[in-house]
């Protein structure tokens, strides 16, 4: 078969293909220019490198028929032109390719509110019809997709953590388990099988030195190694093998690369910030990062206390933070009073007074009276309680207001031990921030009458003061179980709610119907 027949023969077989998975999708006259004279165009050859490097992003080149095009476009015989036909096939398959590339690269492949009902974040602008043919007309075709990708340091480390993982997934020390662990655990100074193991895996991993000297008893260097390695995955770093670092040091490098895929995916969804400054919470690592975007990054950092896993899961969303209450009043949603706090009152009537609570009738007044009937009031929803400023305020003297449906803020907590803890996912949906003067100050930067003084003297006031932001600042309420920090490590975090487990299984429902799509039909005769 010669260069030509068999270049007919690709483009025929790719079209069939292709319109198994796109029907409906007829010729486009408004396509972009990716041949000239009947030969590919540079920004051809561009296009299908792009698509094979999709795995690159966290993508499946399978998914844009990648290898198929590429197959095509350098079959083309450079001495015999395509037909008018082949170009015009070619050049609907190539450009729907590129268009679904780019909206999966820019938006997701899956739209977030089809599997967290609490998902919401303003809708990003972009049409990636007009955005392609514009790349190819402007000859910036490979710029034009790295403008699409998400515009995010995190992006880009993460980026380079997927091909830092998968060429740790041919690393033969990473593939052997462990021995199992004598009495459940490994501490210093103890005798183990498997040291010889342990250091492999910790110097493929990067948590080790190559030339460190592994005694016969677990110390010294190796411990080191350990505790870097429990640091990264959000473990406590006390140089202990217990079952948790176990199962960590064990889980395959395949799951490692899955979880990085999914955070890449979770990245797209993000909206462009363009604002200055912004507040993100990271919910599976428990962290809140203040950023000056313009100035290189994170300017406040701090551990947080987030939504219990089991029932009260802090909603992801972003939204602009408009107000900071001082000294402020908890006003006790009706869920928590008639569930926890009106039965804690009928068993222990002094809790009223210790904890500082009053009743509030709908008009405003308020009744400072413990009694049954104002406690069925509350019930019936006649009244509501709240708790009055003070150093008992579930509160704290702080709270961080950004209005949203969910009624989910930041606060400052009289239970600040609980910071300490490894796991913190405690609260009933808000978040509970470790250092409220800095994250004020933060806040209120641009506002310089609102010195740290004049800050902590508010907090300490007793008396409830909202205060309205000069600058709105947006606060976005995230979920990564990946990330890379400023040292370039890659840290890892339990999928603490599930989120990564729901999206795994969202994208491989939308592979398997592609895949049973494309093979719900067979070839004709005349195509094979």
């Amino acid at each position: 078969m010669d260069i030509r027949n068999r270049c007919t023969r690709y483009v025929r077989v790719l079209l069939f293909g292709f319109l198994l998975t796109n029907a409906g999708i007829a010729f486009a006259d408004d396509a972009p220019l990716w041949f000239a004279d009947g030969y590919p165009t540079v920004e051809a050859s561009q296009a299908v490198q792009i698509l094979e490097a999709a795995d690159e992003e966290g993508l499946n080149p399978i998914d844009y028929h990648a290898h198929d095009l590429a197959r095509v476009i350098n079959a083309a015989d450079r001495s015999v032109p395509l037909s008018d036909a082949q170009q015009s096939t070619l050049s609907v398959a190539l450009t729907r390719a590129m268009e679904n590339f780019i909206s999966d690269l820019h938006f997701g492949r899956v739209d977030p509110r089809d599997i967290s009902l609490s998902f919401n974040v303003p809708p990003k602008q972009l049409d990636p019809p007009s955005y392609l043919r514009e790349a190819v007309a402007s000859h910036a075709l490979a710029a034009a997709v790295r403008a699409a990708a998400p515009q995010l340091p995190l992006y880009a480390g993460l980026r380079e953590a997927l091909a830092q993982y998968r060429a740790l997934d041919e690393n033969p020390a990473l593939e052997r388990r462990l021995p199992a662990l004598p009495l459940h655990k490994i501490e210093p100074g103890k005798h183990y099988s498997g040291l010889g193991e342990l250091a492999q895996k910790l110097i493929a991993l990067g948590d080790l030195p190559a030339d460190a000297v592994i005694g016969t008893r677990y110390g010294g260097a190796l411990i080191a190694g350990v505790k870097a390695f429990q640091m990264r995955h959000g473990l406590a770093a006390d140089g202990v093998i217990g079952k948790n670092t176990f199962a960590q040091l064990n889980t395959p490098i395949a799951n490692r690369i899955r979880q990085i895929e999914l955070t890449l995916e979770r990245l797209r969804w993000t909206p462009l910030l363009l604002n200055d400054r912004m507040i993100v919470v990271n919910v599976p690592e428990f962290v809140l990062r203040a950023y000056e975007t313009k100035k290189g990054g994170s300017r406040v950092n701090m551990n947080i206390i987030v939504g219990k896993a089991l029932d009260t899961q802090t909603p992801l969303f972003v939204e602009d933070m408009r107000f900071i209450e001082f000294s402020p009043y908890w006003n006790i949603p009706p869920s928590i009073a008639k569930a926890e706090t009106v039965p804690r009152l009928l068993r222990d009537p002094a809790y009223f007074e210790q904890q500082g609570l009053e009743f509030v009738r709908s008009d405003g007044l308020v009744i400072s009276v413990l009694s049954k009937a104002n406690l069925e009031a509350v019930m019936q929803g006649q009244l509501r309680i709240r708790q009055r400023p003070g150093p008992a305020n579930a509160l704290g003297d702080i709270k961080f207001i950004f209005p949203n449906n969910d009624n989910i803020y930041l606060h400052h907590t009289p239970g600040v031990h609980l910071f300490k803890r490894d796991r913190r996912d405690f609260s009933h949906g808000c978040i509970r921030v470790e250092d409220p003067v800095a994250l004020a100050k933060f806040v209120l930067q641009d506002q310089p009458e609102w010195t740290e003084e004049r800050i902590r003297e508010a907090m300490a006031s007793g008396q409830s003061k909202t205060l309205r932001l000069k600058h709105p600042l947006p606060v976005v309420i995230a979920y990564g179980t990946v990330i890379v920090k400023v040292d370039r490590k890659v840290y890892f975090f339990d999928d603490v709610y599930g989120n990564d487990k729901v999206l795994d299984a969202a994208l491989k429902a939308k592979e398997e119907a592609r895949r049973l799509k494309q093979n719900g039909m067979q070839l004709p005769v005349s195509l094979r």
